[in-house]
Order: C-alpha cells, then sequence, then structure tokens
C-alpha cells in the first residue's frame, strides 16, 4: 500500500482518523468533513482492490480498473456516511465521489501504477487462484 499511499499523503491520513475513531471521529463536527470520507475511500478502494478477494473480472484496461476503483470507493462512502451522525452538507455527497475520483486518477497517473495494478490481478493469475481455491475445496 505504501507505493500507492505514503503514511503522510492525506487519504493515508483520514483513513487512519476514521478506522482509529470509529463511531466518534465525525461528532467534532457539525457536518460531514467531505475531504476526510473522500480520502479515506479512495484509500479503502485501493486496499479493496489489492486484497482482491471480491474481484471477480479483473480489469484489462486502465479504464476498467478505474471504475473497478470507482465503484469500490462508492461503497466505501456509503458505508462511512451509514455511520454518520452529521449530516451532510448540501452537494456534499458529490463533493465528496468528486474528491475520491480526482484522488483514485492522481494515483493511477502516477509512474506506473495503473500498469501494475492491472498486472497484479491479470487473467492468468486471476484464473491460477481460481482453480487453487477449487481444489481446496474439493480437498476439505
Amino acid at each position: 500500500m505504501d507505493r500507492f499511499f505514503s503514511p503522510h499523503m492525506p487519504e493515508t491520513l483520514a483513513h487512519a482518523h476514521i478506522t482509529e475513531n470509529k463511531p466518534s471521529w465525525q461528532l467534532d463536527h457539525t457536518s460531514v468533513d467531505e475531504t476526510l470520507i473522500a480520502g479515506c475511500a479512495s484509500y479503502c478502494a485501493f486496499d479493496r482492490y489489492l486484497g482482491g478477494a471480491d474481484l471477480f473480472l479483473p480489469p484489462r484496461t486502465r479504464k476498467e480498473l478505474e471504475s473497478i476503483l470507482r465503484r469500490y470507493s462508492c461503497d466505501a462512502i456509503h458505508n462511512t456516511i451509514a455511520t454518520t451522525r452529521a449530516p451532510l452538507k448540501p452537494g456534499g455527497y458529490s463533493k465528496i465521489c468528486h474528491l475520491a475520483e480526482k484522488s483514485i486518477k492522481n494515483v493511477l497517473d502516477t509512474g506506473d501504477n495503473a500498469k501494475v495494478l492491472i498486472s497484479l490481478h491479470s487473467s492468468a493469475r486471476h484464473e491460477a487462484k481460481y482453480h487453487r481455491k477449487q481444489l481446496m475445496s474439493v480437498a476439505t
């Protein structure tokens, strides 16, 4: 994860703040901190993708990868909003989504990150992992 988010990046700090202070992280504010949620959502999207647990169709292109990461970040946004007690400001949801997408795009635009992430779950690797799981379930 350090390749994509260094320990002092806003996304890493947002993720740490929200996960370490649940469920009281938003009590300091009268409304939801959109930047904090967006940063955490972006971090969670990459973390979920790197784990690959629920990745059934691995991406073949950058566009597909970006779509998967956006979907994962939306899931994280919804989960975080569901746990908050503070209201969203008007336009807050759109702002959160935009900031998370911008963060994802920035990471993918850095160096060869997109290429590395696509190759991480390439078809050959994904099929081998699937077949190992099948063999393990038959063996037990």
